[in-house]
């Protein structure tokens, strides 16, 4: 009756061990650390520069605990913070000559120093927030009126190669802020650009006007279009931001909205406060220009003479020098979308590119004109460009095309990563910064640690004094729910923060109602005269239902939690819906286990020790006290 079979112990035996495994990672601390990343979008990490982080390592006598490529930058872990920052300062001395123009982001940062065989296992500890961590928080206001300027700007352009598609006269286009005013000689002409406007362009509001002998039509960005081009500017701007902290390496940046123009990100872990600052404050765009392949410009690249009037000197990807023309055919601002994908007769991999319609216009007589020449994509950061790839003309294009040359996909899929978030919609500034040092942190992880630990101390005091040996296999299920839950979580690599820790001692206290609810029916058995053993296997069944229905409405109010909450409210409901599983399970399955173990093998079980099983004046004598 009271027997689980051997599979059921072996599910145990697994959960505890995998528990254990998991979750000691959290214990070794953390290690100082240097990080390399590209500093450049032309420039690419990868493990060949494992060997030239060692060589500047070695030759500045610095002896690192490993030296390892993870994901999209490499790190080097060292026994403390004298050797990190004399190996930083050698890292950046081998890795860019130049200071002025660095090619590789050299930081300092902090990475777990648990043993290298739990990390080939994915044994990882969970990342900290900021409240535990330190790091910095910026909060950053987007300016919006640039990004309105700037489509009010693209507008006019629409509207100029619209009338003169049309063949619709007119006396001059004028631009004041994000108003738009077009300017006829007579009512014929200005009915039918604003019946062409109202259609072509429908963001803005339209209204004929008459001064004198002169007609106008002004339109105006709708409310609505104007909404959507600030969430769009918005969301732009969160993507690229992204993407540039990945750069520090950071774990689990928090960058969101906040408002209607402003956008918090918090670096937890990060020390350097000016390297993070010099990152998130980059700009980037992107321009299409032309490659000027005259006599000139060949004797410009081999150094044989200088570089023509009206054209500028780069570098491609390979570091050889172009010379490109300094028009600007097509700016970043019309691009939609960058895939990778294959060509479909030569199966090379490509980039395939989407433009918007005054892109497509301008693209299809470019092309029309340069078959055969190349066209050069540049993207500029910090006031440098570099040619991501020049590519040959090869056929008239249009709103989609693609470009290809000798690319591998990695390359390809690295170039469309370029072209989609490679500069920000709108400008934008921080307005507030604030640092929080990790004695701070530490000094939050250890009030944490103790609260967690005094209340499972108070809990396991109770349950032990009150419900005897039941009470100890409570204590020994809690546990067992805690040292699951720190798995789960660091298995998931979710971020702890306060909120996080107050969610576990809150999630101990729910686990405990479980155990108590069984350790009272299977009093309430004893009561009515059950046999020990029955009574236990009674209370278990059913307290079951009660258990399940408790924890499924708590799950609900987490999910609901985890859905509309952000920030720490949310991490407080990941901790909470994660708590609530394992408890059920600790609850249920481990500590019915332990009773089974200690109670199941005995045939002729006369009591349990279960506490003080109150007996009704003139009820049945409970089976456990006879």
């Amino acid at each position: 009756m009271n027997r689980y079979p051997l599979w059921k112990y072996a599910i145990l035996a697994i959960a505890l061990v995998v528990g254990l495994l998991y979750t000691a990672p959290n214990f070794y601390g953390e290690a100082p650390a240097v990080q390399v990343s590209s500093g450049k979008a032309t420039i690419k990490v990868d493990a060949a520069l494992v060997q030239r982080v060692q060589q500047a390592l070695e030759q500045a006598q610095v002896k690192p605990d490993f030296v390892q490529f993870e994901g999209t930058s490499v790190r080097a872990r060292f026994a403390d913070t004298d050797a990190q920052i004399k190996a930083k300062d050698a890292i950046a001395r081998a890795l860019n000559p130049d200071a002025a123009d660095p090619g590789y982001i050299v930081a300092l940062n902090l990475v777990s120093r648990s043993p290298a065989w739990m990390s080939a296992i994915h044994a990882l500890p969970m990342y900290l927030g900021l409240d535990l961590r330190g790091g910095v928080h910026f909060l950053m206001q987007v300016d919006m009126k640039s990004a309105l300027t700037k489509k009010a700007e693209a507008i006019t352009g629409d509207m100029r190669t619209l009338l003169r598609d049309k063949n619709i006269r007119h006396l001059g286009i004028t631009r004041e802020g994000n108003a738009v005013e077009v300017r006829f000689r007579d009512a014929e002409a200005l009915a039918a650009a604003r019946n062409l406007l109202a259609d072509s362009v429908a963001e803005m509001s339209w209204t004929p006007s008459q001064e004198g002998g002169e007609f106008r039509l002004r339109g105006a960005l709708k409310p609505e279009a104007a909404f959507k081009v600030q969430e769009q500017a918005l969301k732009q701007n969160i993507t690229t931001l992204h993407n540039r902290v990945n750069e520090l390496g950071t774990s689990e940046p928090v960058i969101q909205q906040q408002g209607v123009d402003r956008v918090v990100v918090q670096l937890p872990g990060v020390q350097d406060t000016a390297r993070a600052k010099d990152i998130i404050g980059r700009t980037a765009t992107l321009e299409l220009r032309m490659v000027n392949e005259s006599a000139e410009a060949q004797a410009a690249v081999t150094g044989a003479g200088p570089v023509p009037f009206g054209s500028e000197r780069f570098l491609e990807r390979s570091g050889q020098p172009i010379i490109v023309f300094r028009q600007v055919v097509l700016t970043g601002d019309n691009l939609n979308d960058a895939q990778p994908g294959f060509d479909g007769q030569t199966q090379e991999p490509t980039v395939n590119l989407t433009v918007d319609a005054r892109g497509a216009r301008i693209i299809r007589d470019v092309t029309r004109e340069n078959i055969g020449k190349r066209m050069a994509i540049l993207l500029f950061e910090k006031g440098k460009g570099e040619v991501i790839t020049a590519p040959v003309i090869r056929s008239e294009l249009g709103a989609r095309f693609q470009i290809s040359g000798r690319m591998t996909t990695a390359e390809a899929t690295d170039t469309a990563l370029l072209l989609r978030a490679g500069s920000l919609a709108a400008p934008m500034e921080i307005i507030e910064e604030r640092t929080i040092g990790p004695s701070l942190g530490a000094d939050n992880i250890a009030k944490g640690f103790k609260s967690v630990m005094y209340g499972a101390i108070a809990i396991a005091v109770f349950m032990c004094t009150y419900y005897l040996l039941f009470g100890v296999f409570s204590t020994l299920a809690l546990s067992f729910n805690l040292l699951l839950l720190v798995a789960v979580l660091s298995m998931l690599q979710a971020t702890l923060t306060l909120p996080g820790i107050a969610a576990i001692a809150l999630t101990l206290g729910m686990a405990i109602d479980a155990n108590v609810l069984i350790n009272e029916r299977v009093r309430e058995e004893l009561r009515r005269g059950m046999a020990p053993q029955q009574a236990i296997h009674l209370g278990y069944e059913h307290a079951w239902g009660t258990i399940l229905d408790s924890n499924i409405t708590s799950l609900i109010a987490g999910v609901a939690l985890l859905a509309f909450g952000s920030g720490p409210v949310r991490g407080f409901a990941v901790v909470h819906c994660l708590g609530i599983l394992t408890s059920m399970f600790s609850a249920v399955m481990f500590s019915r286990g332990l009773v089974n173990l200690w109670y199941g093998r005995q045939k002729r079980l006369k009591s349990v020790s279960i506490g003080q099983v109150w007996r009704p004046e003139g009820g049945v004598m409970p089976a456990g006290e006879r």
